[in-house]
């Protein structure tokens, strides 16, 4: 088979460039980086600008869309939309699927209650916002018979070789026994191991059933849960502490842009949102189940930054 993917240097796009090259396929990567991927063919381009990329599409079975741009909200339009038609226009009628890489964010600040695929769109923030076009460009697209296509929507996609780093700032508060709850139990913490987010992606690019569909994809915990995982990693005792909301979302509102206060609103709104994202329709649709657990990926994580105190005793 022949691969590409766009961002395949990336988090996510290596690690689904990996696996292709280990299946035997054809891969060709679309990055602004050199390839560290033994085998694969770099494309070396930029979706925000005007190179070529039909040389990139051409012939593809499947063209996995992973590129994107987390930190610079002044390309993520360029990027994420402009670079997203670019690209639809070189790979029409050029490949066999197109297996789009979203996000969850595109519901929303989701507070409470399980989101579907049927949940209506309210993206917040530039990212959300221009990825969720994308994703409707991508379809429309899909509609008027460019190619097949299904988009996978994660939620927080975690490893240890991860670059954002606010999950392992969570680790060491509990580390050092920082960590407080937040208002009443219950919670959720919503995260998916990069393993689980590549499985998802073959077979949204393999599966018939999967074309025109949009899938949701996470692992869920309650807060307590998921805290008692990474203190169980670490050797701690889980934290017991509990605040009331109103004066700590205050105070993150108040204080949340002082240089040294880490305590944001959406800090707040991460540790005391009660949202769960529904894994029931690729599971019964695809056959998706988890290959990395959230305990032992917390296991991983700990272990890739930090000793427990057994080991820093040897």
């Amino acid at each position: 088979m022949i691969i590409a993917i766009t961002g395949g240097t990336g988090f996510i796009g290596r690690k689904l460039a990996q696996h292709h090259l280990a299946c035997g396929d054809q891969v060709r990567v679309l990055s602004r980086r050199q390839t560290a991927n033994s085998g694969a063919k770099h494309h070396s381009g930029d979706l925000s600008s005007s190179t070529d990329l039909q040389s990139f599409v051409d012939g593809a079975d499947v063209l996995y869309h992973c590129a994107g741009e987390i930190r610079d909200e002044t390309r993520m339009r360029a990027v994420h939309v402009e670079g997203t038609q670019r690209l639809i226009e070189a790979a029409a009628n050029r490949i066999g699927r197109w297996v789009q890489l979203s996000s969850v964010g595109a519901y929303g600040k989701q507070r409470e209650g399980a989101v579907t695929e049927e949940t209506a769109l309210h993206p917040c923030g530039a990212y959300e916002t221009t990825k969720a076009e994308s994703d409707a460009l991508v379809s429309a697209a899909a509609k008027g018979g460019a190619f097949e296509h299904a988009i996978l929507r994660p939620s927080n996609v975690y490893a240890a070789d991860m670059s954002n780093q606010s999950i392992f700032g969570l680790i060491e508060m509990i580390r050092r026994g920082w960590f407080f709850y937040i208002g009443k139990p219950g919670a959720s913490a919503n995260y998916i191991h990069v393993d689980n987010v590549v499985a998802a992606l073959l077979l949204c690019a393999s599966k018939p059933e999967a074309n025109g569909q949009v899938y949701d994809l996470s692992d869920h915990r309650t807060m307590e849960q998921f805290i008692a995982i990474i203190a169980a990693a670490l050797g701690k005792p889980a934290p017991r502490l509990r605040l009331p909301e109103w004066p700590i979302r205050l105070s993150a509102k108040l204080l949340g842009g002082l240089p040294g206060f880490s305590l944001t609103e959406a800090r707040v709104d991460a540790l005391t949102g009660r949202a769960i994202y529904s894994t029931d329709k690729i599971e019964q649709g695809l056959g998706y189940r988890h290959l990395v657990s959230m305990e032992a990926g917390v296991e991983e994580l700990v272990r890739s930054r930090f000793r427990t105190n057994s080991e820093r005793m040897q």
